[in-house]
């Protein structure tokens, strides 16, 4: 049986990393981490990790991660995590190189995965996702009560391609993970910012549930959509 194979960006820290010691603890995979330096010692801490018996671990840069899994002929599962999120002024506060800052990773890097993985993801025989890594601080229905114009539109946008990529693409399973509001350097940094000690919920607790969402999703059921890690469908 072949391998499933699964690439994941920004894969040395928060919930990519923990996306990624789980998907090295199943057996039969190779997890492709994608990071912006592989030289950096959280990438190159990575090769520790334990692995499942037949799973094995590959660390390429960011900007090269397609020309080089290409070898595997193949993608199965493409997790698209890196981001940033480091102001959180009002909209009259907002300045344009902010606005631009957060567009740049969060909506621009996004749709560059897309385009550079689908040919790989379309040769999968395992009913194929996209997972692009969502928020509902992008919400517009239901958007959160508080000053977050840099951050929060990047990932309306994102919302946005993860249900017209799900839409333009039958054969593949896109739906935006929603990882809730989690202990990771970004989620903490916001919490601070609010007045919380940290956000309230734990990386493992979040990545525990988005495994458990991605292993029995189904594009009838998720396309689409932003699903919690919970379970929850979540409104845009």
């Amino acid at each position: 049986m072949s391998p499933t194979t699964v690439l994941i960006t920004g894969a040395n820290r928060g919930l990519g990393k923990g996306l990624l010691q789980r998907f090295l603890a199943l057996p039969n995979h190779v997890v492709v981490a994608a990071n912006r330096d592989p030289e950096h010692p959280s990438s190159k801490a990575l090769d520790d990790l334990p692995k499942a018996e037949g799973t094995r671990l590959v660390i390429v840069k960011i900007d090269a991660c397609v020309e080089q899994t290409s070898h595997a002929a193949v993608l199965d599962i493409v997790v698209a995590n890196a981001g940033v999120s480091y102001v959180w002024p009002s909209v009259a506060d907002l300045s344009i190189s902010d606005l631009r800052a957060h567009v740049e990773p969060n909506v621009y890097g996004v749709v560059a995965l897309f385009q550079a993985t689908r040919a790989l993801l379309n040769k999968s025989t395992k009913k194929p996702m996209f997972l692009p890594m969502g928020s509902t601080a992008g919400c517009i229905e239901n958007q959160p009560p508080i000053s977050n114009s840099a951050y929060g539109p990047s990932k309306a946008a994102l919302n946005w391609f993860g249900v017209r990529i799900n839409a333009e693409e039958d054969w593949l399973n896109a739906w935006v993970l929603g990882p809730g509001f989690v202990q990771t350097d970004l989620g903490n940094s916001g919490a601070r910012f609010f007045g919380l000690e940290e956000a309230p919920l734990s990386v493992d607790e979040s990545c525990d549930g988005m495994m458990r969402v991605i292993a029995t999703s189904t594009k009838e059921r998720h396309g689409g959509k932003m699903v919690s890690y919970d379970g929850e469908i979540l409104g845009y």
